[in-house]
């Protein structure tokens, strides 16, 4: 089985001076899901090469075994330094494709065209897509055949309005994940904050935050096998 893994190029935090990109253990939890479980993994972005890393996912307090275990893997350091272009990727080489979050995906990953049609392409194939915490706002410009927005009448669920607000972004932001996917007509849902939620329609598979990637990809495994 072969998983793609799709991460952000983007590394500005809007117009704070910070730096953002994709959040460590939405990545790292899930490479290993799939990794033990004998998945083929590939990773790609926009920009290929090495996606830039959100410091803020180094803290001490967002490390888990996951994180440890990558810190010191130094062939999966060098995989994710080498991403693949994502303009050059053939969704028809893998079985699920899977988007880690952090505030990256929201200002590039939203608007890519080949991402766009990645996900349109393994939705309609009915192959596993999972995405978590931020990484669900790459759904907003992905369509249904008939033109409609992807996410119209699925149970999804993403980064709260509150979470948000928590992590005193929601003025940065281009968007919000919750508010967007209610405007697109989704049938949007949340657990508590911070806590691991999960919203399967389908092979659609999203987390609300960080402690929901392992979920995710426990949840694209079992549709796999």
């Amino acid at each position: 089985m072969n998983v793609l893994m799709v991460l952000t190029s983007h590394d500005t935090l809007g117009d704070t001076g910070l730096k953002t990109g994709f959040w460590l253990e939405e990545f790292a939890s899930p490479f290993y899901c799939f990794k033990d479980n004998g998945f083929n993994i590939t990773l790609a972005s926009p920009a290929g090469g090495q996606p830039p890393l959100d410091p803020s996912s180094e803290q001490p307090d967002f490390q888990t075994a996951a994180t440890d275990r990558f810190n010191s893997d130094a062939a999966a350091k060098n995989q994710l330094a080498t991403t693949k272009v994502l303009a050059n990727i053939n969704a028809n080489d893998y079985d699920a494709i899977f988007y880690p979050g952090g505030h990256g995906p929201l200002w590039d990953l939203t608007n890519d065209a080949h991402s766009i049609a990645l996900i349109e392409a393994f939705y309609q194939a009915n192959k596993p897509v999972g995405l978590v915490c931020h990484a669900p706002g790459a759904l907003k410009n992905v369509k249904n055949t008939n033109g409609t927005p992807l996410v119209t009448g699925k149970k999804v669920t993403g980064f709260t309005n509150t979470e948000e607000a928590a992590v005193q972004l929601t003025e940065v932001v281009p968007y919000l994940v919750e508010d967007m996917m209610i405007q697109h007509g989704a049938l949007y849902s949340k657990g508590d904050d911070w806590n691991s939620y999960l919203a399967v329609d389908g092979h659609l598979v999203t987390g609300q935050n960080p402690n929901s990637s392992e979920a995710v990809a426990a949840e694209m495994i079992k549709q796999l096998s």
